[in-house]
This record gives structure tokens, C-alpha cells and sequence, in this order.
């Protein structure tokens, strides 16, 4: 198969290309320098910045190629691996930068802190803790010789099918906005550039460049715009700005989203890059992009055209370079702080991973105090592939290499003790070579099973395969370092981006069309595995698992998903018949406990079944180490979903409307408004198998004296928290606020106005005081363009979950 390299990713598939700069006559040179930098010229739709002299002598130096350097990215000579690169200007001292992904540690082609997904941290709802997590990841990345870091990431997650779900943070905006906030502070505190991405309204990945999304003014401002507001606030360096177009716009080319509202609005005073591709026309640069990524297809030969015939002005060149240098001096880069860089931590980085995985992981279910394990569960069975290869992170851009990465098998063995016997099944085959007696032609496989690829030999296959009986095959592609793609009878089967995908298909016994392709996209080469599990073999597998469930006390499934940047989910259901495996397993041994490696919400259909959940998502290097921990109770869960858990496919914001998504010829309307996760469900009384907020403990508190005030536009909820348990535990406090009376606009039935983590002892009772800012009691007035206090008598809930508010007031706001 020719593999198309138009839908690859054109992160990948540039990185090898120069970047297409070329001279300019110094004749040519002379009208440019003069210009004062950030000065509007002619015609200029832009915003510009305010400089300082420093910067402004710099630009004044410089000569239109320089400048044009600065707003395009080229090829590192060193080949590092990351992202994007700048060149600089080594004859006036200006360094290189460096663009690194990303949002759960540092991409590159070296060992990095791997982080849990960042919905794990969002789930911690640790604001502290997020601020911690940054400056491990910012630590890393200057380490490892980056600059900017591509991350965080904090669109909305708005449909529960989403690819990157697990890269982002939550579906509501003030624990969004907290956590950027907090993640954009520790990334930065360490020297490295934050940029926060995707701006805006990037909340899917299928057809992400294609899609335009028809959203009104309120639910823009309400639902995805607050936490991007929270970066800017936290000083992030950078924005990126988002491939999907929004209301008729491209998100790189928005004068309302990128002048208006970013830098006028708000006063933004970094850079705008694109996402890597994403850059429509030059005259972006007019509506507020400053920099196309990764080369300079628009920004780089047809720029330098259009200022030298007056079509651009220089004026919005050089106010895009003002702001990257601006940015520049304030991380000390242009003082000799690229090449002073810290050493890295591997073991402080490794603590802090293990933390975050503990600190958000979520007990869901817990039935006769199933968990924590104890010294009775004499026999454990641990069942499942990431049972015994652990699931570190997700595909794409979040995909590091980590400096280790443990077990599960190993630390719960470890852990259990010599009296315990702790044995393992993989309850589905984790695949085999695919023979060459059903493939023709063979696969060009080396004795290792793995295919090599170079970014100059790309892997093409196309030929037959013959299956000898009919049933579900499973296929699993391995890409570390490449994007691939299988097709079987001419149907896409798996797409995969930096990392490991799998997909079942169902053939009927005989030949079909096989064609597979892989690129290498990090610069180097690299080797790729492309296996399959037959019917057989996945049968015999179960079969395995479910002898192994009815000889142990306590079996222990673990479950996974293949989230990735690139592509949403095709269903909410496991891959590779999980559910299933899950169901026989507790059909043969009821005290089954079920341990999550996923990146989003998923369908439980076994829930009945079992007697626990525990949701680790995707847990970083030291999630194996972790999950031990949680599941005997050394530690005692304290995270709370951060997004709702459907009860069923058909039971979701997006349900029975393509319009809503994926959308139609293009066309994607957010015709729920405000509506969105949690507020959805209030709206419409629709019960979900998990609510936003919640999550379970191995102790118990109780909720009393709720009072409310309202001061200098705020308000300050008290309440008393108690552990009535017999455990040391944390409880994330929860506060919502009901809808104004007074106002027509839509409103949520209720809304989180505040949080807080507290940690009790058993028996401890605590006053809690949370405040909930004036900023969350507004909405904003489509007539004015503003936002507007919503007074009159508010409601106001206290508790543990959305939907679990044992205390109500309430509250007469007034302006």
C-alpha cells in the first residue's frame, strides 16, 4: 500500500524537510530594518505588542530573513527528536529554541519523567499538586535541552469519544482553569516556555482539520474560553492555535479568536504559533498568528514576497518577532540561559509521577469493602496484558520514553508478601508474528518479529490474507516512533500514531485484502511491530483466565484502551473484547476486582458483576508501583472523575445527532449550548453510570453547618467536614451554584463554584471555608458582550460528587 502521506501528520512527515528560507537583496534589506518593531503599518489588522528597547535594537538588526526565521520552524541540525525548532541568530546572540511535546512529559528521542495523563492529575483536584507536576516536566524539558514545551493542553472535554481525552483535563471550566493555572506556574517557574494549546475548540481528533464548529457567543465564552483565559493569567509564553475552524474560521487564521479576544481582550502579550499543519494563508499573520509550525509554507517564501511587494505590512512581521523575543529575554535566553540548564532528576521526577498517579486515581465501586487487600486474600490472579506489561501513557504527543517503568505483576507480588500467592493470566493472546503462510507476500519482518523504518524507507505492504476459519481476529500495531495504518478489504482498521493500537475485525474464513503502512515521524529510524491474535489463540487465552479466576480468592483484571492524538474512539466499549473477558472472569469467581488503564470514560457492562473498580488511567512510569499501593490500602484513593461516565452509548451529550458529532460535510453544530458534561445531564435528569466529581474512599465523611455569605462580590461557603471512618483520607469538597432568577440567558441547573482537597485522621472534624469568586456567579450577556452578574436568591450545594450534595442553601446575590 502507497501510504498517503497527506494525512500523515505533518509534525512527522516535515521534520526531515529544510525549511524553505531563502535570501532577500540587500536593497530589499534596507526598507525593512528601519521599521520600527510592533508599529502598525498600513492596512495592519493586528495587535501589536509593547516592546523594550533590548528587543527593539535586536529587531532593528535584523534583516528580513532573519526575522522571517523567527516566525517559521525549520530542521534541527542535532536531529533531537522533538517537535519544532527555531535556528535564531547566532551573529546577534540569539539562541535556538527548541519545541518539545508535551502534556505528559518530555517527547524526545531520550529517556523522560513519563507522567500520568493528565486527566489522572486533573482528577487529583490538587491544585498544588498540578503546580508540582509542572515543574517536573519543566525541569525535564530544560534538562533535555528544550525551550518551549507544547503542553498543557486544556480543551473541553466535550465528547466522550475524543482521542485526547486523557490529555486534557476536564469537562468543567474553573477545575480546567485551576489546573492549567497551576501546571502553566511549575512549567514556567523551572525556565521553560508554556504553551498552552489547543486554542480553540479542538474537543475531538476525528477529522480535526476539516471540521468547522458552529458555537454560540455564550457557550464560547462559558465552557472552552475560561481555562485558556487562566493560562494567560498564569503568564504562558505561547498559544497554540487549533486545526479546526470555528464559526467559519480557521483557528490559526481567527482575527476574533487570536486579535480580538487573546491579545486585545485579554492582553496576551506571547506568541501565537500554529499547531503543525494548521497554517491556511499568509495574511494569517494579520489576524494574529505569529508563528507557522513546523516549516514555512505560508510564513516563510510567500511572506517575504508579500512584504516586499507592501501586500503585508513589515510592521506584522516584526511585531510576531517582538513577541517571541520578548518571551525569550523574559526566560533569560537571551542572558545565557540555554546554555546554563539543569541536570536531570530521574528519581525526584519518578516520586512525583508515583504521587500523581495515587493522588488521582479513582475508586468507582467498592462493594463489601472488596478493597483494600488485606492479608486474607491468601490467592491473588492477576489477569490481563497490562497486568504484566504496564499501560505507562497514551498515543501521539503525550508518548515518552520513560526512564523505567515496573510491572504491575511485580510490585503487587512484591507487596502481597511471601504468604500470598500471586499468579498471572493474560486473559487475551497479546498477538504473534502474523505466519507467512497467511500472509502473501510475507511480511519483510527481521528475526526479531519487528519491521525497521527509516525516515527515508517508509514500511509499504500491500498483498492477501488468508484466514483459515471464520471469527474475530485482533491486530496490534506497535508504532514507537512512526505513524501507521492498516487496512483489511479496503476498511480502515487501525490508525496509529506513537505508540500501541489495536482493533478486532471480524472475517469470514478465506482471503481478503491486506495493506499496511508506517512512516518514521521523529527523525530517526525505528522498528515497528505489526501482530495479530487469531480466534483460537484469544479463546484459549480466556479460557486460561477463567481456570486461573476459579483457583485463586481474588482475581484482578486489568483493562485498557488505546487512547491517541489523531483519531477519537470508535465506541466506549474495551478493545479487544475486554468486557467480555471481565464478564467470565466474575461469572467463574465473584470477588473479581477490575483495575482501569483508560484515558477516558467507557461502558461497564459487567459493573454488576464485581466488587471493585479502581480507575488509574494511563499512570506514568511509576503507576505500577501505585496501583500496589492503592490496592492494599497504603494509600487511600482520593480521586474524583473529572468528567461524567455514560450509562450507555445512547445516554450521552452527542447521542443520535451527527450535527453534534462528528459532524456533517464539515459542519459541527454545539447545539447544547452550555449544556455541556455534567450540566447535560442535570438538564435533562438523566442518570450516568458515574457523575462528574465523583469518586470513593476507603474511610467516610460526613457533611454538616452549612452557611453563606456574600462579600465584596463573592461568596464564602462554610461547612464542617468529618472522617467518620476509621483510615487517615482526603475528600475533595465540592460546592455548586444554582441559576439566577432574574437572568433569561441559559443557565446551568447548577455549576461547581469551588473545591477544595482536605485531608482528615479518622474522627478529625475541620471548618472548611470555600470561596467561590464573583467570576463564577457571571455569565456572559450576548447583547452587552460581556460578562454580567447573575443576582437574586442562588442555590448553593456542598458535597462529594455533582450529584451527591448532602447540603443546600442559599444566597441573595446582589451587585
Amino acid at each position: 500500500m502507497e501510504l498517503d502521506r497527506r494525512s500523515v501528520r505533518r509534525r512527522g512527515s516535515r521534520l526531515r524537510r529544510t525549511a524553505l528560507i531563502a535570501g532577500v537583496s540587500a536593497a530589499l534589506l534596507a526598507g525593512s530594518a528601519a521599521v520600527a518593531p510592533g508599529a502598525s503599518g498600513a492596512g495592519s489588522a493586528g495587535v501589536t505588542v509593547k516592546v523594550s528597547a533590548r528587543v527593539a535594537a535586536l529587531i532593528g538588526r535584523m534583516t528580513l530573513d532573519e526575522k522571517l526565521s523567527f516566525v517559521h520552524g525549520g530542521t534541527d541540525p542535532k536531529a533531537l527528536g522533538q517537535a519544532g525548532y527555531i535556528p535564531g541568530v547566532p551573529r546577534l546572540g540569539i539562541p535556538e529554541l527548541r519545541l518539545t511535546d508535551g502534556p505528559a512529559g518530555v517527547r524526545v528521542n531520550e529517556h523522560a519523567t513519563a507522567m500520568p495523563a493528565p486527566v489522572a492529575l486533573a482528577s487529583s483536584f490538587d491544585d498544588r499538586l498540578a503546580r508540582e507536576f509542572g515543574r517536573t516536566v519543566g525541569r525535564d524539558g530544560r534538562a533535555l535541552g528544550q525551550d518551549v514545551l507544547l503542553a498543557p493542553m486544556t480543551n473541553t472535554i466535550r465528547v466522550p469519544y475524543a482521542g485526547r481525552n486523557f490529555e486534557t483535563f476536564s469537562e468543567d471550566p474553573l477545575l480546567s482553569s485551576r489546573m492549567v493555572a497551576g501546571e502553566v506556574e511549575g512549567v514556567q517557574s523551572q525556565g521553560l516556555i508554556a504553551t498552552v494549546k489547543h486554542y480553540a475548540e479542538n474537543n475531538q481528533e476525528d477529522n480535526r482539520m476539516g471540521v468547522n464548529v458552529n458555537v454560540d457567543e455564550q457557550t464560547l465564552r462559558q465552557i472552552e474560553l475560561p481555562a485558556f483565559e487562566a493560562a494567560v493569567k498564569a503568564g504562558a509564553g505561547a498559544v497554540m492555535c487549533s486545526y479546526n475552524s470555528v464559526n467559519g474560521s480557521h483557528g490559526c487564521g481567527s482575527g476574533e479568536l487570536l486579535d480580538s479576544i487573546l491579545k486585545e481582550q485579554w492582553g496576551f502579550t506571547g506568541w501565537v504559533m500554529s499547531d503543525w499543519g494548521a497554517t491556511h494563508a499568509t495574511t494569517d499573520i494579520v489576524n494574529g498568528l505569529d508563528q507557522e509550525m513546523p516549516s514555512g509554507v505560508y510564513l516563510g517564501e510567500e511572506l517575504k514576497t508579500a512584504i516586499t511587494d507592501g501586500t503585508i505590512p513589515v510592521s506584522e512581521l516584526n511585531d510576531s518577532v517582538a513577541r517571541i523575543l520578548q518571551q525569550m529575554t523574559k526566560f533569560g535566553l537571551l542572558d545565557g540561559a540555554a546554555t546554563r540548564r539543569p541536570v536531570r532528576d530521574p528519581k525526584g521526577g519518578a516520586k512525583v509521577a508515583q504521587k500523581v498517579a495515587e493522588s488521582g486515581a479513582v475508586l468507582l465501586k467498592n462493594t463489601g469493602e472488596a478493597l483494600p487487600l488485606t492479608g486474607e486474600d491468601s490467592s491473588i490472579g492477576l489477569i490481563g496484558p497490562t497486568a504484566k506489561t504496564p499501560k505507562v501513557t497514551g498515543g501521539g504527543s503525550s508518548n515518552v520514553v520513560p526512564d523505567s517503568a515496573a510491572s504491575p505483576l511485580d510490585t503487587i507480588t512484591a507487596r502481597a508478601g511471601r504468604h500470598t500467592t500471586v499468579r498471572y493470566a493474560a486473559g487475551g493472546d497479546t498477538g504473534d508474528p502474523i505466519p507467512a503462510s497467511a500472509l502473501s507476500p510475507a511480511l519483510p519482518v527481521d528475526a526479531d518479529g519487528t519491521i525497521p523504518v527509516t525516515p527515508d524507507a517508509s514500511f509499504d505492504y500491500s498483498g492477501t490474507l488468508t484466514v483459515p476459519t471464520e471469527g474475530d481476529y485482533s491486530f496490534v500495531f506497535d508504532l514507537p516512533a512512526a505513524y501507521g495504518l492498516l487496512k483489511i478489504d479496503g476498511n480502515s482498521v487501525i490508525t496509529g500514531f506513537l505508540g500501541s493500537s489495536s482493533a478486532t475485525v471480524h472475517l469470514t474464513a478465506g482471503a481478503h485484502s491486506f495493506a499496511a503502512g508506517a512512516l518514521a515521524i521523529q527523525g530517526g529510524p525505528t522498528k515497528i511491530r505489526l501482530d495479530w491474535v487469531t480466534p483460537q489463540a484469544a479463546q484459549a487465552a480466556r479460557e486460561q483466565a477463567v481456570a486461573l479466576a476459579r483457583q485463586v480468592k481474588t482475581p484482578v483484571v486489568f483493562a485498557y484502551d488505546d487512547g491517541t492524538e489523531g483519531f477519537d474512539r470508535k465506541n466506549l466499549s474495551l478493545p479487544a473484547d475486554q468486557d467480555g473477558l471481565i464478564s467470565a472472569v466474575a461469572d467463574a469467581n465473584p470477588n473479581t476486582i477490575v483495575v482501569l488503564n483508560t484515558g477516558s470514560s467507557i461502558t461497564m457492562p459487567w459493573l454488576s458483576k464485581v466488587k471493585a473498580v479502581l480507575d488509574m488511567y494511563y499512570p506514568g512510569e511509576n503507576g505500577a508501583e501505585a496501583t500496589a499501593g492503592l490496592l492494599y490500602g497504603d494509600v487511600n484513593p482520593s480521586g474524583k472523575l473529572t468528567q461524567t461516565f455514560p450509562a450507555n452509548e445512547s445516554g450521552t451529550p452527542v447521542a443520535g445527532d451527527p450535527l453534534r458529532y462528528p459532524g456533517v460535510n464539515n459542519q459541527e453544530n454545539y447545539s447544547e449550548g452550555v449544556y455541556v458534561g455534567y450540566r447535560w445531564y442535570d438538564k435533562e435528569q438523566a442518570a450516568p453510570l458515574f457523575p462528574f466529581g465523583y469518586g470513593l474512599s476507603y474511610t467516610s465523611f460526613a457533611y454538616r453547618d452549612l452557611a453563606v455569605r456574600q462579600s465584596h462580590g463573592a461568596l464564602t461557603v462554610s461547612f464542617t467536614l468529618k472522617n467518620t471512618g476509621t483510615r487517615a483520607g482526603a475528600e475533595v469538597a465540592q460546592v455548586y451554584v444554582g441559576a439566577s432568577p432574574g437572568t433569561t440567558a441559559p443557565q446551568a441547573v447548577r455549576s461547581l463554584g469551588g473545591y477544595q482537597k482536605v485531608r482528615l485522621r479518622p474522627g478529625e472534624s475541620k471548618t472548611v471555608r470555600i470561596r467561590v469568586d464573583a467570576q463564577q456567579l457571571k455569565y456572559w450577556n450576548t447583547s452587552s458582550h460581556a460578562w454580567v452578574l447573575g443576582t437574586g436568591k442562588r442555590d448553593v450545594w456542598v458535597g462529594s460528587s455533582s450529584r451527591t450534595l448532602p447540603l443546600r442553601g442559599s444566597v441573595g446575590v446582589t451587585r
